[in-house]
């Protein structure tokens, strides 16, 4: 079996698997974070279940650039600039600026992340950097590289902007929940998912790929039911929560 063949069934399986992984998570919420619960087995420090499982989406993409031939391509610089830029804020500073400090995930929930990036990470990775078509300096004037980036870049914002608000809701020593205000939570529940969507979609656009698509259909398929999850929880616990502000997309759903 060539490479083309193993790489050409593990994509088009993704997109099947996004579509379980959708149909699931409408049933049974991820057990992490505010939905955290027992029987998955052991625990570990949410830090380190956080950087242990999104260690290959940074240490994948700079491996597979190093090696490749194309790694003197402007373009390829700018594409692997974007998602480690994401994914280096992700591992190594989200979970430890977001006062994880303390609380526990279930290794479990950490192993099945780790193995599912790995896949994820070599799809895109491995298309850019080897097997795809190449990308000559004439993308960068391309519409579809400049509104998949301008997305992208939009989308990073109201995501760090998000886990900002949500990282400054308790003072130090405080515990709880509270609602969040300001930003995009004005009209959504869970704009850090919002701005995520917004990233892998404009991702998919820049780089006008099929493994593109299938980290923004992969992202769709795990952060729609979560922010749905998300909602229901507000909705539940506060009388008083916005009742205006929808789960995901302002004004619609």
């Amino acid at each position: 079996m060539t490479e083309m063949v193993w790489f050409q069934g593990l994509l088009y399986s993704w997109f099947g698997l996004s579509l379980l992984v959708f149909v699931v998570l409408f049933f049974l919420s991820a057990p992490y974070g505010r939905h955290a619960r027992g029987g998955w087995g052991p625990d570990i420090p949410s830090t380190l279940g956080w950087t242990v499982m999104e260690l290959p989406a940074v240490v994948i993409p700079l491996v597979l650039f190093a090696i490749s031939p194309r790694n003197n391509n402007p373009v390829l610089w700018v594409f692997l600039l974007m998602w480690e830029a994401h994914y280096i804020h992700r591992t190594f500073i989200y979970p430890y600026r977001m006062r994880m400090q303390g609380k526990t995930m279930a290794i479990s929930i950490a192993v099945m992340a780790f193995v599912t990036n790995l896949g994820i990470d070599y799809l895109n990775a491995r298309w850019l950097f080897a097997l795809g078509p190449q990308y000559t300096l004439d993308w960068f004037w391309d519409p579809r590289f400049l509104i998949g980036a301008t997305m992208f870049v939009v989308g990073f914002a109201i995501n760090r902007h998000s886990d900002a608000v949500l990282r400054n809701l308790r003072k130090p020593g405080e515990t709880g929940y509270k609602i969040p205000e300001g930003g995009m939570y004005r009209w959504v529940s869970s704009p850090n998912y919002t701005g995520e969507l917004l990233e892998w979609a404009g991702w998919a656009v820049a780089t006008w790929s099929l493994p593109g698509l299938a980290f923004a259909v992969w992202s769709f398929s795990n952060l729609t039911p979560r922010a749905l999850s998300n909602h229901q929880w507000y909705l539940e616990k506060f009388p008083d929560y916005p009742k205006e502000r929808k789960a995901l997309i302002p004004f619609l759903w």
